[in-house]
Parts: C-alpha cells; sequence; structure tokens
C-alpha cells in the first residue's frame, strides 16, 4: 500500500463540498428557469435534488480521476487507499452506502461523527472513507 500523500482537512474538504453545492444549486435552479419560466430553489429540498446530486457525486469521480467541480477548484480529489483512480465500486461504496444510506439509518449522526474523524484522525479519514476504501489528499 502507498503511503498517503498529504491529506485533505475539514476546511478544505468543506469549502469545495460548498461549492459544488452552489455549482448545482445554480445550474439546476437555471434549468428549471428555462423550463419553468421562475427561479425557484424549492426542489433543493426534496428527493429529486438529493438523488441527483448522490449520482453527480457518484459517477463523476470515476469519469474525472477522482475529482468534482469543489474539489477541482480546491486542487483536492478523492484516492483508493492504493494511491490508485476511484473506482465505481469505491464510489458506490463511499457515496451511496456511506453517506447516503449511513445517513439515513443513523439519522445524520454518521456526518458528525465523520467531522470529528476528519478534525482529530492522522490521516483525516471519514466513516464513508472507510466505506469506499478512499481517502482524499490535496492533488501534486
Amino acid at each position: 500500500m502507498e503511503e498517503m500523500k498529504k491529506t485533505a482537512g475539514i476546511v478544505v474538504r468543506a469549502l469545495s463540498s460548498f461549492i459544488d453545492l452552489a455549482i448545482f444549486v445554480i445550474l439546476g435552479g437555471l434549468t428549471f428557469w428555462i423550463v419553468k419560466g421562475e427561479y425557484n430553489v424549492d426542489w433543493t429540498t426534496g428527493v429529486t435534488f438529493q438523488s441527483f446530486y448522490m449520482v453527480y457525486a457518484t459517477l463523476i469521480p470515476v469519469v474525472w480521476g477522482g475529482y468534482v467541480l469543489g474539489k477541482w477548484i480546491c486542487r483536492i480529489k478523492v484516492k483508493r487507499m492504493d494511491g490508485g483512480n476511484v473506482k465505481l465500486s469505491n464510489m458506490i461504496m463511499r457515496e451511496v452506502v456511506g453517506r447516503g444510506l449511513l445517513g439515513f439509518i443513523t439519522f445524520g449522526l454518521s456526518a458528525v461523527i465523520s467531522i470529528f474523524m476528519i478534525m482529530f484522525r492522522e490521516d483525516k479519514r471519514s466513516i464513508h472513507d472507510f466505506i469506499g476504501g478512499t481517502y482524499v489528499s490535496y492533488t501534486e
């Protein structure tokens, strides 16, 4: 197993998630405006938004070498524990099982625990990182 490169902490990971969310909401809102003729973000509170976002967060890193837009802007990426690019199986376990399903089952408690794990663990890995066999590092 390759030694993990400089792992990304809570601040840069939160910033990348915020950027992703902002981009996703703006593009979705513009699409809604084009289709419906009004700009409305009420759609972000439903299952449809969560589903689209989960598909985005699961598939794009597989296609784009560990990046989603927010991570690319912040110069961090998701990697497999052996240092290689993530596979679809890694991202399904990380996003669908580790974030989505586990978050739903624990009523969000797993997300809170993950925040503390990223803050206090030396390797900065969270619950969804362990489930997916991944970590987040700065790009070289």
